[in-house]
C-alpha cells in the first residue's frame, strides 16, 4: 500500500467549491503524512481533529489488485476532500477477500475510532460487515464495489456507489437490445461468484422480455478460469456471434485469449468488474480491441484527466472503475456531512444516525457520473458504455 507523501497536485475545484460552499470551511488543506497509517488526509486549521474514514478490502492474495485500487481511490478522495476545518483521516486494513477476516477488520477500525467506512471492496465481505455495521453500535458504510442486493437489503445506515447487481443485468440487456439486437448470444458467468450470478439472473429476464436470441449458456468456477476453450467451442458450434460476460478482468483476459488462439471471431461485452483488463499482467492488449464494456468510469475521458495524472504521480498506475468508485464514496461522505451539519468530531452512531437522511438530499457530481440515493441505500446513475479502441475508452 502506497503512502500519499511528497508531491501534490491542483485540487479539484469545482468538487472542492461544492464542498467548501455547503459547510463554510474555507481553503483546502493538503496532504499530511503516511495516511493508511491514521494520520490526516488532510490539514486543517488549529488543532481541528480529522473525521476517520477507514476502507477494508483484499490487499494481497488472488483479489488484491481490486482491493489496492478501492484503497488507493478513497485514500485519495480523502486527501482531494479535506478542508482546514474538516480534515479526513484514513487507515486500510486487508481482509483477503473474505468475510470473516473482514468483520475482523471492521473491529480493528473501529477500535481505532472510525466514523464511516468506504467499503468492503467484495460482495461476500461487504454482506458480512454490513450486518455488523448496521447492528448496535451503528457505523455508516457505504461500499465502491459490492454490488449485490443484499449488502444493503433491510439496513438503515449501508449504502452503495455501484449499481447493485440486478440494476446493471437489467441495463446490459437493454443496451445489447438496442446495439445488438440481431447477433446471437452466448452468456459467459462465474457460477460461484455472487456478482456474476446476479448479473446474469436479472441480464436473463431483461433478455427474454425483450426478445434477445440467447442460443447458448456457458459457465465456470474461481477453480478453472485457467481455460475457457471447451466453453467457447460449445458457444462458437451453437452459432454465438456475440458474448455477454459479466465476470471480473482477469478471467475475461484468458477469455479472449483462448478465443484468439481457436480462431473465433466473435464480439463480447462486460460489465463494471471487467474495467482494468487493459492493465492485467502479461496481457496482450490488443485483444480487447472491439471490446465493449458497460462501466460509469473512462480513464480516458478528459473530464477525469486531473483525477487520473494525480493517482498515476501517487500510485504510478491508471485508475479503474473500482478506484473512481471509492473516490466518490469519499465525496458522498463530505457532502453528507456537510449537509448534516456534522463535524470531525461527530460521534459515530450521531453518524450512523444522520447520513442515511443526508444521502437522499445530496447530488454528488462525481467521476462516475452524476450520483443520487434512494431511502434504500441505492445510488441511481445513468449506465454507460464504452468500446475500447485503440487501447482506450470510447464512447459507445
Amino acid at each position: 500500500m502506497s503512502c500519499l507523501t511528497g508531491k501534490s497536485f491542483n485540487p479539484v475545484v469545482n468538487r472542492r467549491g461544492v464542498i467548501a460552499g455547503l459547510a463554510g470551511m474555507g481553503v483546502m488543506g493538503l496532504l499530511a503524512g503516511c495516511s493508511d497509517e491514521g494520520a490526516p488526509a488532510g490539514s486543517g486549521s488549529g488543532d481541528a481533529a480529522a473525521f476517520k474514514i477507514g476502507t477494508i478490502g483484499p490487499l494481497t492474495g488472488a483479489n488484491a489488485s481490486y482491493g489496492t485500487s478501492v484503497c488507493n481511490g478513497a485514500e485519495l478522495g480523502c486527501k482531494d476532500f479535506s478542508t482546514d476545518e474538516l480534515a479526513f483521516a484514513f487507515k486500510s486494513e486487508d481482509d483477503v477477500a473474505d468475510g470473516e477476516k473482514s468483520v475482523n477488520a471492521f473491529n480493528s477500525l473501529a477500535d481505532w475510532g472510525m466514523q464511516a467506512l468506504v467499503g468492503p471492496t467484495t460482495t461476500g465481505a461487504s454482506i458480512a460487515v454490513a450486518e455488523v455495521a448496521n447492528s448496535d453500535p451503528q457505523i455508516f458504510m457505504i461500499t465502491p464495489s459490492a454490488s449485490a442486493p443484499d449488502v444493503t437489503a433491510d439496513k438503515t445506515c449501508v449504502f452503495q456507489a455501484c449499481f447493485n447487481d440486478p440494476n446493471q443485468g437489467a441495463n446490459a440487456a437493454k443496451k445489447l437490445a438496442e446495439m445488438f439486437g440481431d447477433e446471437k448470444f452466448v452468456v459467459f458467468y462465474n457460477s460461484g461468484d455472487t456478482y456474476s450470478s446476479g448479473i446474469r439472473d436479472a441480464f436473463m429476464e431483461k433478455a427474454e422480455e425483450l426478445k434477445l436470441e440467447i442460443v447458448d449458456e456457458e459457465t465456470f468456477k474461481d477453480d478453472s478460469q485457467t481455460s475457457f476453450t471447451t466453453q467457447l467451442t460449445k458457444a462458437k458450434d451453437k452459432g454465438a456471434t456475440m458474448i455477454f460476460a459479466p465476470i471480473y478482468y482477469t478471467p475475461a483476459s484468458v477469455l479472449l485469449a483462448n478465443a484468439k488462439d481457436m480462431g473465433y471471431d466473435v464480439k463480447m461485452m462486460g460489465c463494471d468488474g471487467m474495467d482494468g483488463i487493459l492493465g492485467v499482467e502479461g496481457f496482450d492488449t490488443s485483444l480487447a480491441e472491439g471490446l465493449y464494456l458497460m462501466t460509469p468510469f473512462s480513464a480516458d475521458d478528459p473530464k477525469n484527466e486531473e483525477f487520473v495524472t494525480a493517482y498515476k504521480d501517487a500510485y504510478g498506475e491508471t485508475p479503474d472503475q473500482f478506484a473512481a468508485d471509492a473516490y466518490d464514496s469519499v465525496h458522498a461522505v463530505a457532502l453528507a456531512l456537510a449537509e448534516a451539519g456534522l463535524a470531525a468530531d461527530a460521534d459515530p452512531t450521531e453518524v450512523a444516525e444522520a447520513l442515511p437522511e443526508a444521502m437522499t438530499k445530496i447530488t454528488v457530481e462525481g467521476l462516475t457520473g452524476t450520483l443520487t440515493w434512494n431511502d434504500k441505500g441505492e445510488v441511481e446513475k445513468d449506465p454507460m458504455v464504452y468500446v475500447i479502441q485503440d487501447g482506450k475508452y470510447v464512447a459507445a
